[in-house]
C-alpha cells in the first residue's frame, strides 16, 4: 500500500539540495552534534555510512546541521531515519532566530529505514538550523537527507505542469461537410456541461429556507457536505427518538439540483461530540445504540450519498474504541459496507494530517498504518477505501501539503480535501488559493470540500459571502478558480484540414461547429476523460 521501510536508504533526494554530505559518506564532516547528546558514524554491513545519535536522554538530542535560508522561498525536506530498538516517533525541526518550526515527521523503526517527507518556506532570510528529535529515548540513526530550495517561481511552475498532466487532455476534433471534406475555418464552440472534477461546501440547515443561499451554492457547486444535520446528535436527539426531517430535506434539496452529498458522519470518535445521553451508557447499551446507528443512517442514505465519513477524526480520538476494543473502527467500517454495497467511498476523516507537521498523532504515516489496520483485519473494507483529509488551515505550509500527498498517494486509494477552511486574517483568501490550487494539482486528490456552511451569526471559520451573499474576498478566489478550472478556448477556428486541437479540463462539453458559407451548425456532446490516452472526435456538418 505504501513504500515500506528499507533495509537501506536511498540517495538523498536532489543531491541533498543545500546541505553538505547528505549521505554521510564522508562521516560527520559538515554535521555538528544537537542538544549535548553524542553522535557517531556508523556502517552497514553493505558499507553504507550514517549518523548515529546515541546515550539519549531528552528528544531533541540528535545530529544537526546549519542552513541560511533565502526569503520567500520553499524547501522540500526528505530524510531516511530508524531507531535501534522498537518504535520511535521522529519528528524534523529547523531552528531558526526566532522559532522552532516543525517540518515533517514519521513513525520510524528498528531493522529498517523509514522515509519522512516535509517541508517549510522561509518567511525571511538568516541561519537556520536542521535537526531530529525523537520521543524515544534509544539511539536515532540519520542519513540521505535532503532540504532543497525552490523559488516561489519554480514551484508554481511545477504545479501548472501538474495541473494540465492530471487535469487536462488534449482534444483533437475535425469538421467535415456532408460528403466528408474538411471545412477549414469552421467555427467551433466548446461549452462545459459537467466537470469532472468535484468541488463542494458543506451546507447548513438554512439552505432549506433561504432562496439567495440556494442560488448561490447551486451555481457554484456539485458537491454538498450537511454541516451537522446528518450527525447522530442531531437525528437522535434522545434515546429512541429519531428525527431525520431535516437531512431528508436538504436530500431531497440537493438531488433535486443535481447535488452529489457526502455523507457526514455516522460516527465521531471524539467524546465531547457524542449525543449527551450516549456519553454514560455502560457497554451493552452503547453497543446496542451504535449497531441501531449505524444500520439507521447508512440503510437511509445508502444509494444516495458519494461517501460516507464512517468514524470521524479516529487518529485523535478514541471513544469507541477505548470502550469496544482497538478494532471498532474495523467492525464500523465493515458494517456500513454491508449496509450500502454500492459505490460511495468509505473515507478515514481526519485532521491536522495537511496541516499541521508537528502533530505527530495525524502523520501521513501514522494515517497509512491506521488504515492498513483497518483493512487488514477485515480485508474486505479495502474496496471502496478513501482518503478524507479535513484542511483546517492557519498558515498553510504548502512544500509539507504537497509532501504529505506525496505519501498518502502511495496508498494508490482516493483522497479528498473534505473540510478546507482557513483562518481569518489579513492573508485568509491568499492562503485559500494557495491551498486549493496545490489541492487541484495533486493527482492523488480526487476531490475538495470547502467547509464554509453559511449562518446569520457567521460561518465555523471561513465564510465565502457576507450575509447577502455578495462574496467575500475568499469567495472571489472560489469563482475565479472555478472560471479557471472549466475555461475552454473562445473564437477557436478549425485549420486548413478541418482541425481543432485544445486542452481541455475533464469533464462534459457541448461541442457546436458552424461554417459562414453553410446555414447550418451541428452540435455534440463529448465527454474527456483522463483514463483515455487521447481523445478525438469527428463532426460532420451536412447541409
Amino acid at each position: 500500500m505504501c513504500l515500506q521501510c528499507l533495509a537501506e536508504p536511498l540517495q538523498p533526494q536532489y543531491g541533498g539540495g543545500i546541505l553538505r554530505n547528505a549521505d554521510f559518506s564522508a562521516g560527520l564532516q559538515g554535521w555538528s552534534v544537537f542538544g549535548y547528546s553524542s553522535v557517531a558514524e556508523s556502517v552497514s554491513a553493505s558499507g553504507n555510512v550514517f549518523a548515529v545519535a546515541v546515550n539519549r536522554s531528552r528528544p531533541f538530542q540528535s545530529v544537526s546541521q546549519k542552513v541560511y535560508l533565502q526569503n520567500d522561498t520553499h524547501y522540500t525536506l526528505s530524510a531516511w531515519l530508524q531507531v535501534s530498538d522498537g518504535i520511535g516517533d521522529v519528528r524534523a525541526v529547523v531552528k531558526t532566530a526566532d522559532d522552532f518550526v516543525h517540518v515533517g515527521g514519521v513513525v520510524a523503526k528498528a531493522g529498517c529505514w523509514s522515509m519522512l517527507k516535509g517541508g517549510l518556506t522561509a518567511t525571511a532570510p538568516g541561519r537556520a538550523e536542521l535537526y531530529f528529535e525523537s520521543n524515544a529515548t534509544v539511539d536515532l540513526w540519520v542519513d540521505s537527507v535532503s532540504l532543497h530550495p525552490f523559488t516561489k517561481s519554480e514551484w508554481s511552475a511545477h504545479r501548472a505542469a501538474s495541473t494540465a498532466s492530471a487535469r487536462k487532455k488534449t482534444v483533437r476534433l475535425q469538421a467535415t461537410d456532408s460528403s466528408g471534406n474538411p471545412l477549414a475555418g469552421a467555427a467551433v464552440s466548446l461549452d462545459a456541461v459537467r466537470s469532472a472534477f468535484p468541488l463542494g461546501a458543506a451546507v447548513s440547515k438554512y439552505i432549506l429556507t433561504n432562496t439567495d443561499y440556494q442560488s448561490w451554492f447551486t451555481a457554484r457547486f456539485g458537491v454538498a457536505t450537511f454541516e451537522n444535520e446528518m450527525k447522530w446528535y442531531s437525528t437522535e436527539p434522545a434515546p429512541g427518538r429519531e428525527d431525520y426531517s431535516v437531512s431528508d430535506a436538504m436530500m431531497a434539496f440537493a438531488r433535486a439540483h443535481g447535488v452529489a452529498v457526502r455523507g457526514h458522519n455516522v460516527f465521531w470518535d471524539q467524546p465531547s461530540q457524542q449525543p449527551a445521553w450516549v456519553q454514560s451508557l455502560p457497554y451493552p447499551q452503547l453497543l446496542a445504540a451504535a449497531s441501531r446507528r449505524i444500520r439507521s443512517v447508512v440503510s437511509r442514505y445508502a444509494g444516495q450519498v458519494i461517501g460516507w465519513d464512517v468514524v470521524n477524526e479516529n487518529l485523535h480520538f478514541d471513544f469507541y474504541e477505548g470502550r469496544f476494543g482497538w478494532d471498532a473502527s474495523t467492525a464500523f467500517y465493515a458494517a456500513a459496507r454491508l449496509l450500502d454495497a454500492g459505490s460511495a467511498l468509505m473515507f478515514m476523516n481526519e485532521f491536522n494530517t495537511l496541516e499541521q507537521p508537528g502533530d505527530m498523532a495525524a502523520l501521513p504515516d501514522r494515517y497509512l498504518q491506521r488504515l492498513r489496520e483497518i483493512i487488514g483485519a477485515y480485508p474486505e473494507n479495502g474496496a471502496g477505501m478513501a482518503i478524507g483529509l479535513e484542511g483546517h488551515f492557519t498558515n498553510p505550509n504548502i512544500p509539507y501539503m504537497r509532501a504529505a500527498l506525496d505519501t498518502l498517494a502511495q496508498a494508490g486509494i482516493p483522497v479528498w480535501m473534505t473540510e478546507v477552511d482557513v483562518a481569518a486574517g489579513p492573508a485568509q483568501a491568499e492562503h485559500l488559493e494557495e491551498v486549493l490550487r496545490e489541492a487541484y494539482a495533486h493527482p492523488a486528490v480526487q476531490g475538495i470540500v470547502l467547509w464554509s456552511a453559511w449562518h446569520p451569526e457567521g460561518c465555523y471559520v471561513m465564510c465565502l459571502t457576507d450575509n447577502s451573499f455578495n462574496n467575500l474576498p475568499q469567495g472571489d478566489v472560489v469563482d475565479r478558480l472555478i472560471a479557471e478550472w472549466r475555461a475552454t478556448p473562445r473564437g477557436a477556428v478549425t485549420d486548413a484540414q478541418g482541425y481543432l486541437e485544445a486542452d481541455l479540463p475533464h469533464g462534459e462539453y457541448e461541442v457546436t461547429v458552424s461554417h459562414p458559407v453553410l446555414n447550418t451548425s451541428v452540435s455534440r456532446s463529448v465527454k474527456v476523460q483522463l483514463s483515455a490516452e487521447s481523445e478525438e472526435h469527428f463532426i460532420d456538418i451536412r447541409v
